[in-house]
């Protein structure tokens, strides 16, 4: 029993020194509910705990929608970016061809 009660005082009390501080692990990090040393924790990305598997799915869904939402904007601006670059190499061509048969 001593083991397990030095494991969470790992986790809730102890705080190394001279090292980055780590997100709390007091409450759920989509709720806020407080989490007590005696509940269950549902951790998603190494460090970020949840109360529960519902708040650790919500933020899951939440991060896979502004995943998506990302990919989009970055292929828009790769499209735009790549047509913008054609019509302007055809602009030049263009030139080049009546500056050469003037």
């Amino acid at each position: 029993m001593a083991a397990a009660h030095l494991a969470c005082a790992f986790f809730f009390d102890a705080e190394p020194v001279g090292e980055p501080r780590l997100p709390a692990l007091d409450a759920c990090s989509l709720c806020a509910k407080p989490l007590g040393r005696d509940s269950d924790l549902f951790m998603y990305r190494g460090d970020t705990p949840f109360c529960s598997e519902e708040c650790r799915d919500e933020q899951m869904q939440f991060d896979a929608i502004r995943a998506r939402q990302a990919a989009r904007s970055a292929a828009r601006r790769h499209q735009q970016h790549s047509s913008g670059a054609e019509s302007r190499s055809g602009h030049q061509v263009t030139r080049k061809a009546s500056a050469v048969a003037s």
